[in-house]
């Protein structure tokens, strides 16, 4: 099941990165990068056609409390985000009912793609929600036509979950694939029932 999740404050540090929550100062460093055509498209929503867009979107994430923004250490600039959403399907997904997790989900800069910052970012938070909150799995999906993506997910120890068709935010339909990890310090057993299953065995 969703577990409950706020930021509440909370800052993750990293060797290149900070992560914390959003503040109105980072509303230019967030346009500049979601404004790129191709950056928001991979990961199912369309790039901000201007920075009122982008203002409306940042208050939400400041308001709903759930999104990091990743920031370079050298600068502080925002370069990217990690969110900690509710994974959806939470009645069909049976096999979850007796534990607690949610969804990641990640976006970065276009400048900073192929740097290994966003493994960095993901690993620190999965290390976060493992660790302190004691959460027992994370969900984190692409789309199959972002094999960065996929390559990021499969660098932090997730492994195909699901094969399904996303709506994407632009109300496109996409084959996608749900990946998963488990707490690794969990005596955590599933049992998949799901057709579109692609794990052969119970965990």
């Amino acid at each position: 099941m969703n577990a409950d999740f706020r930021i509440d404050g909370k800052v993750i540090e990293t060797k290149r990165l900070i992560l914390r929550s959003f503040k109105q100062t980072d509303l230019e460093d967030f346009y500049e990068y979601a404004s790129v055509e191709g950056v928001g498209e991979m990961a199912g929503w369309k790039h901000h056609e201007n920075i009122a867009e982008s203002q409306s979107i940042m208050n939400s994430f400041i308001s709903e409390d759930k999104v990091f923004a990743i920031c370079l250490k050298k600068n502080n600039k925002v370069i990217g985000t990690v969110g900690i959403e509710k994974y959806g399907l939470e009645d069909v997904l049976t096999e979850f009912k007796d534990y607690y997790g949610r969804e990641l989900g990640y976006v970065l800069s276009k400048d900073y793609w192929g740097k290994g910052l966003m493994p960095e970012a993901v690993n620190a938070v999965k290390d976060y929600l493992f660790g302190e909150l004691d959460y027992d799995f994370l969900i984190c999906g692409y789309y199959d036509f972002n094999e960065q993506s996929k390559r990021v997910q499969t660098k932090c120890g997730f492994k195909p979950y699901r094969s399904l068709v996303m709506t994407t935010q632009m109300e496109t339909k996409e084959q996608g694939t749900l990946m998963l990890l488990l707490n690794s310090k969990k005596n955590i057993k599933l049992v998949f029932s799901h057709p579109e299953t692609l794990i052969s065995e119970n965990w």
